[in-house]
């Protein structure tokens, strides 16, 4: 299953209203259960849209969709031999019926799996190099080690431009209008080091006038916000 997920899918889905064949009608899986093909596949692509941060990898589901993907290759494949040695073209709509449902399954899995990254780089603009822990926690091993080698590879891009020191692409996401903010601390967060090596202490209500380039992670990251006097 997991070779035949990661080939190039052709991009096909299933319509709305199926037309079946006799033969499609007929198999266990469809009067026993009652349920079509694709269904639990959707709820992936449903949590998707409901949710907007990473949930937890919903690895029932998957393994759900992952069995139900085998049951529609091991059909297929008795089919096609019957059709092979039998001449039984009779089968050929329940084997593109399968197909294709196998082909709408890859393509849900893969954008599940797709927009979780594309969710996980965000997050490292927006929030820096360090996940907080309700988000690691949420993440699969090779999740966090796509995070890891994303990281590296954009440090070292950032070394490699701008001056001696490199340039921070993540600060100043949009053009600054000053080069100091006004900054409210929303919690107790200890002692933060300034690029002069002034030391300042961030404790929850206190008002400070920080260098913006500082205070856009903190921002991101829910411990200090903008001020407005």
């Amino acid at each position: 299953i997991l070779n035949f997920i990661s080939q190039k899918s052709s991009g096909f889905f299933l319509p709305n209203s199926f037309i079946l064949c006799k033969n499609t009608l007929n198999e266990p899986n469809f009067i026993e259960s009652g349920d079509m093909f694709g269904k639990e596949v959707v709820k992936l692509i449903t949590e998707l849209d409901m949710h907007e941060d990473i949930r937890p990898f919903n690895e029932q589901v998957m393994r759900q969709v992952f069995e139900e993907m085998q049951t529609l290759y091991k059909a297929n494949l008795m089919d096609s031999n019957a059709i092979q040695n039998e001449r039984n073209n009779a089968l050929l709509p329940s084997v593109h019926f399968r197909h294709t449902a196998l082909l709408r399954n890859k393509r849900c899995i893969l954008a599940y799996l797709y927009h979780r990254i594309r969710r996980l780089r965000q997050m490292r603009w927006e929030l820096g190099s360090i996940l907080p822990t309700e988000i690691t926690a949420n993440l699969l091993n090779a999740e966090m080690q796509w995070f890891q080698n994303y990281n590296k590879s954009l440090a070292t891009y950032m070394r490699s431009i701008g001056d001696d020191h490199g340039l921070n692409l993540t600060v100043n996401m949009s053009p600054p209008k000053t080069l100091y903010v006004e900054v409210k601390c929303l919690s107790d967060f200890g002692k933060l080091e300034l690029d002069d090596g002034e030391i300042i202490t961030l404790k929850k209500n206190t008002y400070h006038l920080l260098p913006r380039a500082i205070c856009e992670p903190l921002i991101r990251q829910g411990i200090l916000e903008h001020h407005n006097a």
